[in-house]
């Protein structure tokens, strides 16, 4: 029937397939925003053989949109009931409109498009609009940044990343290649096989770069050493991110282009791909986290060794608590934007509170000119931390809230 979708989700987005008008009138009936989810590309790959040719027909003759599954749009997707699939981590349900378009009802649990292998294929193609909207997003964050990754890099005189960097060309061109054809043919794919050794040399030197900075905080001991390198880290420290974002964006695109290689080549090894490169996207979130994590704390030891010794030390103290400052910031915002959840409590506004404190010191030391440059201090850091939390995603935002209200209970 005209009036009926099928939803797909699998945990990260959800699917929108059926007539191109319903399903328009569902997704604005709704109010979720969407993006091709690239369907005709999976109905060419399946209709291959005479076996396969109802199935590429049944995909032809459907439209295909991706929705991003935010806080609020999973929710008012939960109301249709979709249930979990033979295909793991996916559920689907179909649901039809009976008059209003303010009244979709959950109708059928059934997929409408009965091939097994849509609903895998289905999964692959979601996967891969997930990933480009990561992509998209870290594109975004590093032209926020003083200068755009390619000129950090270029700034640089190690091998590994001048590598990088040409590897990123290539992985470009092979996008662009796909964009064009549709798919990922031999050829193309010949071209970039080489690439994930070389992304994962230079996420490993970034790694280490982030780490020594840490170390070299954790030994110095004199406030003096202690604020140069707090102020080494908040330098040098973005630009290691900046390199971390773009190894992580090029990671996805050589995912985006394996599951097309995949589905051209051994369709029925799609899933068990899919499910792979999503355990391994995994892996090196949490290994990313667990290094800024430390240069994090690292960065918050230095602070606070800093603000008990403001008295003997009213130069270089508040130095090391404005390094800390921008170094929190730029890790949170980091982590925001590569969708790394679980962030620890932001610390920008216990560090506001430290430089009120310090400027309670300040004044009893130097009088009303410390007072005014010491309230300057703080106002510039509370200032930042109202623009770094603004940056979070909710999910992030809404922790840190629950995590600073259970503080203060104690």
């Amino acid at each position: 029937m005209d009036n009926e979708i099928q939803l797909i989700s699998d945990g990260d987005g959800l699917a929108v397939i059926g007539d191109p008008a319903t399903v328009d009138r569902f997704l604005i009936s709704e109010g979720l925003p969407s993006k091709d989810l690239g369907l005709r590309r999976l109905g060419s790959v399946l209709s291959t053989g005479a076996a396969a040719a109802q199935t590429g027909a049944e995909v032809a003759a459907n439209s295909g949109r991706w929705v991003q599954l935010t806080k609020e749009s999973a929710q008012r997707v939960q109301r249709f009931g979709l249930m979990q699939s033979k295909t793991p981590g996916v559920s689907h349900a179909m649901v039809g409109q009976p008059g209003s378009i303010k009244s979709w009802l959950q109708i059928s649990k059934a997929p409408m498009l009965g091939n097994p292998a849509i609903l895998a294929g289905a999964a692959g193609v979601m996967a891969q609009v997930a990933m480009q909207q990561s992509m998209k997003e870290i594109t975004d964050y590093l032209a926020t940044i003083d200068e755009k990754v390619d000129d950090v890099l270029r700034a640089q005189k190690d091998a590994v990343l001048a590598r990088m960097i040409g590897v990123g060309f290539v992985i470009e061109e092979a996008m662009t290649i796909r964009e064009a054809r549709g798919r990922v043919e031999e050829v193309t794919w010949s071209k970039v096989q080489g690439a994930p050794t070389t992304i994962a040399e230079t996420q490993a030197y970034a790694l280490r770069q982030l780490d020594a900075l840490a170390e070299k905080l954790e030994r110095k001991t004199a406030i003096g050493d202690l604020a140069k390198a707090a102020k080494e880290a908040e330098s040098k420290g973005q630009e290691w991110l900046a390199v971390l974002a773009r190894c992580f964006q090029l990671q996805d695109a050589i995912a985006v282009l394996e599951l097309d290689r995949v589905l051209d080549a051994s369709p029925g090894e799609l899933d068990g791909h899919r499910l792979g490169l999503k355990a391994a996207r995994k892996n090196r979130l949490e290994l990313i986290s667990r290094c800024t994590e430390r240069l994090l704390a690292r960065m918050d030891a230095a602070a606070g060794k800093a603000n008990s010794k403001v008295l003997m030390h009213p130069m270089d103290s508040p130095a090391v608590v404005q390094s800390s400052n921008h170094v929190s910031i730029a890790i949170v915002d980091f982590h925001g934007r590569l969708g790394i959840e679980g962030a620890r409590e932001s610390s920008e506004a216990r560090r506001w509170t430290d430089a009120a404190k310090e400027a309670r010191d300040k004044a009893l030391e130097t009088g009303a000119d410390g007072v005014g440059a010491a309230r300057r201090l703080g106002n510039e850091t509370l200032g930042r931390a109202k623009w770094a939390t603004g940056k979070l995603s909710s999910r992030i935002a809404e922790r840190a809230l629950r995590q600073r209200g259970d503080d203060e209970e104690d």
